[in-house]
């Protein structure tokens, strides 16, 4: 790292003082600004003046009692400057207050007693991700993948669904967040390193590291696996946007296997992701399961982000996509068809089913795979799922908005 050009924001005269002090003395950095007070507007001369000293990162001093003044002037910057990253300093007791910081733009976020050796070695993995992700454009799509009860099969799902995208699209990542990782053995891959490693060296993970514990599977899809012995990873809400900040910076799209996680984990990767899907059956034990795991998943966040996923699906008479809805209060996404001769030899061998043309579970796997690819992003960060381009032999409509139908299995 080589003079890295830093900008300090701070509302407190006092730390900015202190702030100051500690950038002074944290090796490869360069002070190019400093000021109390934020941005009110997009015409604001601070903006300007960021622009003006050839900031890379701008340094956010939060305070718990102004947190909404400090994610408004976090979207301000991101919105109407070129290239600066931002990082915010604060308080680590409030997660949700970290969720909303990182949501809104944040590279980055530091406890507020930072030492000079630990805001380096931020700054070291800025530098070290901001040549790759120069070539990106723009922030990875982020699909969570979940069971509304075991044995449902999200891992089956987030497999076929990475390894479709990767054919598809390339550029994918599958992460194995999974109390005990099996999707190694449905990619017949067998990792060195992974998800448990990267969490314990969070600290001095940059892109060379990262590249160390991926596992490479065929087609070209990344693995991050999950942990080989039964072992749960709590990481705190700052180090899992920390590492999520990191992979959605090196891959264009990032499939996460939450499996049977219903922990406060799994609720924060549902918000860092751009859609949740909840695989479920159509039996009464997973549909009641399916209805408790959307208010979990979805709970505080002021988003609708989850749909289900009916898998092994076999139409029952008299029971409609209303009646799951309502028992479930979940959007039906996506119906998988019942093809057990299919999938249960292809999880043996350790070749995704997704791969084998000619079936209809096969098929579906593309299909869903296409629909998430091709959905807009809302100004949220959720899909917009009620968008489908028009088709090129049918008649252009203004804004090209239709309905996807919830029926998608077979096609």
């Amino acid at each position: 790292m080589n003079g890295t050009a830093v900008a300090l924001l701070t509302e407190d005269k006092e730390r900015l003082a202190i702030l100051q002090h500690r950038l002074e003395n944290t090796q490869g950095v360069s002070t190019v600004f400093s000021h109390v007070g934020f941005p009110s507007s997009a015409t604001d001369p601070i903006l300007r003046q960021l622009q003006d000293v050839h900031s890379e990162i701008v340094l956010i001093d939060l305070e718990q009692q102004n947190l909404e003044r400090s994610v408004r002037t976090i979207e301000l910057i991101r919105a109407n400057t070129a290239e600066i990253a931002v990082f915010a300093i604060g308080p680590m007791t409030h997660p949700a207050s970290i969720v909303a910081v990182m949501r809104a733009g944040a590279g980055e976020y530091l406890e507020m007693d930072s030492s000079p050796e630990l805001l380096a070695e931020a700054f070291s993995r800025f530098v070290a991700a901001r040549g790759r992700s120069r070539n990106q454009a723009g922030r990875a799509r982020v699909f969570a993948v979940a069971n509304a009860k075991g044995g449902a099969g999200a891992t089956s799902v987030a497999v076929n669904l990475a390894t479709a995208i990767q054919e598809s699209a390339g550029h994918t990542l599958l992460v194995d967040f999974a109390p005990l990782g099996h999707a190694a053995l449905q990619l017949n891959a067998r990792p060195a390193f992974g998800l448990t490693d990267a969490l314990q060296n969070l600290h001095r993970l940059d892109a060379s590291l990262l590249e160390g514990l991926l596992t490479a599977c065929k087609g070209g899809l990344q693995l991050l696996a999950g942990a080989q012995q039964p072992f749960v990873a709590s990481p705190t809400s700052a180090e899992l946007a920390r590492l999520f900040d990191l992979l959605v910076s090196h891959f264009h799209y990032v499939v996460v296997d939450c499996s049977n996680r219903h922990d406060p984990t799994a609720r924060l990767i549902a918000d860092l992701a751009n859609a949740v899907l909840l695989v479920a059956q159509t039996d009464v034990v997973s549909l009641w399961s399916a209805g408790k795991m959307r208010t979990f998943l979805e709970e505080g966040s002021g988003r609708e982000r989850v749909r289900l996923v009916l898998n092994r699906y076999k139409k029952i008479p008299g029971f409609t996509d209303e009646d799951i809805e309502k028992a479930t209060r979940c959007k039906v996404f996506w119906k998988l068809p019942n093809n057990f001769q299919s999938i249960a030899p292809a999880i043996d061998k350790g070749v995704p089913v997704v791969s084998e043309t000619g079936h209809d579970l096969s098929r579906s796997f593309r299909a869903l795979a296409t629909t998430l690819l091709q959905a807009p992003v809302l100004p949220d960060g959720s899909l917009d799922f009620a968008y489908e381009p028009s088709k090129p032999d049918a008649k252009r409509t203004a804004g090209g908005r239709l309905l996807v139908p919830s029926l998608r299995a077979g096609q």
